[in-house]
């Protein structure tokens, strides 16, 4: 059953939570950050992309940019930007977008529970991105940004959790500049905090990592390295946990991940369009935008044009975890083919645009001669992302985008 403590938060005051927060540190580049962090001095970006404080031909894996980053933290503390909480306890963020909220708990997850496979993950992870994290958390000492965690619902739980944001008003409370609606709560009750550690060791098997691999391979990394250091290890210390939002499933909604390729592999558009008829059945051409509206259904841009299709009997298993996810019929029966794009992981041909941004950024980016060719996808369902993890097999690259994205600086967890 999954372990998830509440810890000792480190937060802002409630006049600059605004100023402190920003989004996570992966989903921009030094360029935006630098721009996001403009005017700002208690951005959390100072800390997470410290190398916006140094020339722009400054390397951001440069062991100087981690120990500013570590000096930002400590000034941070020392100001008054961030504050540790006294006690240990659960924390409840919640966000808001189109009009629909999401409420998740933010407790310490434990590394052992990774290691063991109950916390499930659905993505492989890349050497130089898990060393880059762990390199900021080791010289931080502490979780800077929250992994952002999914578990089947329990409505225990559930109970919980609206009679606290239902009935007390929220530590934080605010509008991004996104448009997107963050509110925050501090569960000050032993009792119920104490509660709510129980119903997760009780009720919740499994968690499975949702946006953040990252991240979460990093702290466990990190905690066998701490381990290996200390001689009285005994598996309670602060650095074999790390920081995580907990939101239950039936919350949460996957966005499309959609593709881009640069050419059609020496093909005419009538040439490619007639070869991938030969899988896929074409139910309209418009100018129009086409959204594909069920699973197996894929709409394309091309020439000018919106091309629906539905994938032909024979060409998915609904039967199997991998075989019906409609990236893989994508891939098997028009990137590879007709394409020729066999790894998604390094071919520089094709892009991922996340849906957040609308099909309309897919049909711009063909029109003014960028890319060639580009797809639509249904967005896969949490049930199909949690068996893939329960059945141990690992998505391919890029399927799923879960929006919002959770606001760093709201809280911190140490682990020294």
């Amino acid at each position: 059953m999954a372990i998830i403590k509440p810890f000792k938060g480190l937060r802002p005051p409630t006049n600059i939570v605004e100023e402190v927060a920003c989004l996570p540190y992966d989903v921009m580049n030094s360029e935006e950050a630098a721009k996001m962090a403009e005017g700002k001095k208690a951005s959390l970006l100072r800390i997470t992309r410290a190398e916006i404080e140094f020339d722009n031909t400054t390397d951001s894996h440069d062991e100087k940019v981690y120990l500013h980053a570590r000096s930002n933290f400590d000034a941070f503390q020392e100001k008054g930007y961030l504050i540790q909480d006294s006690e240990a306890k659960y924390y409840i963020y919640a966000q808001t977008m189109n009009n629909k909220t999401q409420y998740g708990i933010v407790g310490a997850a434990s590394c052992q529970d990774y290691v063991d496979g109950i916390i499930k993950k659905h993505e492989l992870t890349r050497p130089d991105k898990e060393e880059d994290r762990k390199v900021l958390s080791r010289i931080l000492e502490a979780n800077i940004e929250p992994v952002f965690f999914t578990y089947r619902a329990v409505p225990e739980i559930d109970e919980i959790v609206s009679n606290i944001t239902t009935n007390n008003a929220p530590e934080y409370d605010f509008t991004a500049e996104d448009g997107f609606g963050h509110h925050f709560w501090v569960i000050n009750d032993a009792s119920i905090n104490k509660k709510i550690e129980q119903l997760f060791k009780e009720k919740v098997p499994f968690t499975y990592v949702a946006d953040g691999h990252h991240r979460t391979a990093a702290a466990a990394g990190m905690s066998e390295e701490f381990s290996k250091k200390n001689p009285n290890h005994t598996g309670n210390e602060d650095y074999n946990f790390f920081m995580a939002v907990h939101f239950p499933d039936n919350q949460l909604q996957i966005i499309d991940y959609n593709r881009v390729v640069k050419d059609l592999n020496g093909l005419s558009a009538e040439e490619f369009i007639a070869k991938v008829g030969e899988n896929f059945i074409i139910n309209e051409i418009s100018e129009a935008i086409v959204k594909p509206s069920k699973l197996h259904d894929f709409s394309m841009f091309v020439d000018g044009k919106w091309v629906g299709l539905t994938a032909k009997e024979g060409t998915f298993n609904d039967n199997d975890p991998i075989g019906s996810l409609d990236v893989s019929v994508l891939s098997k029966y028009i990137l590879e083919p007709i394409l020729n794009i066999k790894d998604l992981r390094t071919d520089t041909r094709i892009e991922f645009v996340g849906g957040i941004r609308g099909l309309g950024e897919l049909s711009k980016r063909v029109d003014n001669g960028e890319m060639a060719v580009a797809f639509a996808l249904f967005p896969v369902s949490m049930n199909q992302l949690m068996n893939i993890a329960d059945t141990g097999n690992i998505m391919p690259p890029k399927v799923t985008w879960f929006e919002p994205k959770l606001r760093s600086g709201l809280v911190i967890n140490k682990i020294n």
